[in-house]
């Protein structure tokens, strides 16, 4: 049995790793690189395997960066099959869809540019059809239920907690008389947050790839998210300005929700409308109503009700979008994508950066080189949609927001098994966050090992 780290290998984005057994070939996950312009190229560049040569797809969750590349393996001619949970499967129609369409769009706007400048056109990384057409080949499965992959190979889901339908992967490769377990974490959640449920804890593995985002720091306590939201909501206010909130649009703007309506109902929020601008995450709100099997009756009413509340206002068209812009008193935009790099927030950006009055709070990963991880970082100015903006605006950061496990749940998680794993790879981080990950769990006496992207390994 081999795997092969095709991604996500010091780095937190492009989840895909190939495994070779039982006379298959397999990924688990393919996702799509994100961050910086030179981050951003690796989407371009050949598949480190046969497309043809896979037999099946294990998508632990629906995130772009977990499942974006999908399309683009379809377009070179995989056609087998995409197994995933029931909830991730429809939150990947919707996901792969919009994808494609800001592939489209994005590579219009592109050769406009290489037109006037006398360059050859190129072809959007993927297309709507091709989106179209991966979804075609996705099959669904529940939670905790073993399945067959192929002769020789099962599976098993179980609940991540990151976001709706995420997944930690049990693979049980069977070769000879001997069989297998390999568990992938795919992204795990944080515990006692509301609307997902808390991670599985596996007891048994005899390998383990473990995610590592936030393996070099803690989160800030849940209990005071809601405060620091209100008190920047507050400021901004007092101010005159918009928060400015760039949001994923699954699982972290329905959190951002949720939080507003607590803040509201405790009368602790001041005069201002709460305009979520974005389609996708509308979109989304239908399929977490759907999925009732991922969380609590109580929180599934708490949130309908809190999401319909009367200062939440949902702006779907593009010209209700715009027309924010023309919004001359205080309110909060939620607003994609989470890391700047495209989406309805990057106009929002180009609107109310130079503003004072105004303030940016990141409440998500901001991946190295996005132009969310550069505004955080302190710039002064920034380049974005071919001209330079100051950066007047305030800006914040919400931690504890994340839909990622901190470094203490990463380990808390780990301590979950009942019998050490022969071999930990820690894959899903930055070098930095890697390494300091590794170092506390060889305290706890595992076995690790940091791969680098293309490295492959025997289990």
């Amino acid at each position: 049995m081999k795997v092969t780290f095709c991604g996500a290998a010091k780095i937190v984005t492009g989840s895909c790793f190939l495994v070779e057994a039982a006379g298959r070939r397999i990924l688990v996950d393919c996702g799509m690189f994100q961050g910086g312009k030179e981050t951003t190229r690796l989407n371009f560049q050949p598949f480190r395997f046969g497309p043809k040569t896979i037999s099946h797809v294990l998508l632990t969750h629906a995130h772009n960066d977990h499942s974006g590349l999908l399309p683009r393996l379809v377009k070179e001619h995989f056609r087998g099959k995409i197994v995933a949970t029931r909830a991730t499967a429809d939150l990947a129609g919707i996901m792969l869809e919009d994808s494609a369409r800001i592939q489209e769009v994005d590579t219009e706007q592109e050769n406009r540019r290489r037109r006037r400048e006398g360059l050859p056109p190129r072809k959007p990384l993927y297309t709507t059809e091709d989106a179209e057409r991966t979804l075609e080949l996705v099959e669904s499965v529940d939670y905790d239920r073993r399945f067959v992959v192929a002769p020789g190979i099962e599976g098993c889901f179980r609940d991540a907690g990151h976001i709706l339908g995420s997944a930690i992967l049990e693979l049980f490769v069977s070769e000879g008389v001997k069989t297998t377990k390999v568990v992938f974490s795919g992204d795990l959640g944080q515990w006692d947050v509301p609307i997902i449920r808390d991670p599985t804890i596996i007891e048994e593995a005899d390998t383990v790839f473990i995610e590592s985002t936030y393996g070099d720091r803690l989160h800030e306590s849940p209990g005071d998210r809601e405060s620091e939201l209100a008190r920047h909501a507050k400021e901004t206010y007092t101010r005159g300005g918009k928060l400015l909130i760039p949001c994923f649009a699954v699982e972290r703007t329905q959190e951002i929700i949720y939080a507003f309506g607590n803040i509201i109902e405790r009368h602790e929020f001041p005069d201002m409308k709460i305009y979520l601008d974005s389609p996708l995450a509308i979109k989304a709100n239908e399929v977490f109503k759907k999925h009732r099997e991922c969380f609590d009756e109580e929180a599934l009413e708490r949130f309908r009700r809190l999401q319909d509340a009367a200062q939440v206002v949902y702006c779907e068209r593009a010209e209700d979008s715009m027309k924010l812009n023309d919004i001359d008193e205080p309110c909060v935009i939620i607003a994609g994508s989470g890391m700047c790099t495209g989406g309805r927030i990057r106009h929002h950006l180009k609107h109310g950066l130079w503003d004072a009055r105004n303030t940016i709070l990141f409440v998500g990963y901001q991946a190295q080189g996005s132009l969310g991880r550069i505004i955080l970082e302190g710039a002064k100015e920034v380049k974005m949609m071919g001209m330079a903006i100051v950066v007047k605006a305030g800006v914040g950061q919400i931690g504890s927001f994340s839909a990622h496990a901190d470094a203490g749940e990463l380990l808390k998680w780990m301590k979950g098994f009942r019998r050490k794993p022969g071999r930990v790879f820690i894959v899903h981080g930055e070098e930095s966050a890697s390494a300091a990950l590794k170092g506390k769990l060889e305290k706890e006496g595992l076995a690790c090992h940091v791969p680098d992207i293309g490295e492959t390994v025997e289990l």
